[in-house]
């Protein structure tokens, strides 16, 4: 009788996978901004993480941080949720960047938020293309939702959508440099069946 697969009875060798396809992704994000906003940009190694979702807040700089969210769900032969997470500092500069110009005031308007969105697409998106890569998975993004408030606030909508599992989630920590320091931090919750399909697909079950 095969044994249930849950996040707990993982291989280290499965985590390992896992790391990865965080290295890559981030690493194609890397590049994707670079071209974004045409300068260089530098990366360190990315920290990887499977966790609680409720240590996700720590871990992060508290629950009570500004910061501006990209969420979307994930269908096609993996469901689930991706996010990723970006303090308003390094958002602010992001936008400034793309936009060549200082946002006005403190908080975002249509225009900066317009921008976000872009940036927070082609990261999410470069991920989802290198975990598509890796898998031969098809993977398909919803439309995503951008958001600049407290990060639990943020953190409250895969919560509750996909908290019944109690599950851990993978976290990526992205620290990307160009002038400053942006830390960003990419998201990757797929529900139980997901992760059987990705171990699957790597000849890993």
């Amino acid at each position: 009788m095969e044994k249930e697969l849950s996040v707990e009875t993982m291989s280290a060798d499965y985590v390992d996978v896992l790391k990865e396809l965080g290295n890559i992704g981030a690493g194609n994000a890397m590049t994707a901004l670079a071209q974004l906003l045409n300068c260089k940009v530098d990366m360190k190694v990315p920290q990887v993480r499977l966790l609680e979702f409720k240590d996700v807040g720590t871990l992060i700089g508290g629950e009570e941080q500004i910061m501006a969210g990209i969420y979307l769900a994930v269908e096609g032969d993996i469901t689930g949720s991706i996010m990723f997470l970006l303090g308003k500092e390094s958002a602010r500069h992001l936008v400034t960047k793309l936009m060549g110009m200082v946002p006005e005031g403190e908080e975002f308007g249509e225009m900066e938020m317009s921008a976000l969105m872009e940036i927070g697409n082609i990261i999410t998106g470069a991920y989802l293309n290198s975990l598509a890569t890796i898998t031969n998975l098809k993977i398909f993004p919803s439309v995503p939702s951008l958001c600049v408030d407290m990060a639990g606030a943020i953190l409250s909508v895969p919560a509750i959508e996909f908290g019944t599992l109690g599950d851990k989630i993978l976290l990526i920590q992205s620290q990307f440099m160009d002038e400053i320091e942006l830390d960003g931090y990419f998201i990757m919750v797929p529900d139980i069946e997901s992760y059987a399909k990705i171990l699957s697909s790597l000849g890993m079950a």
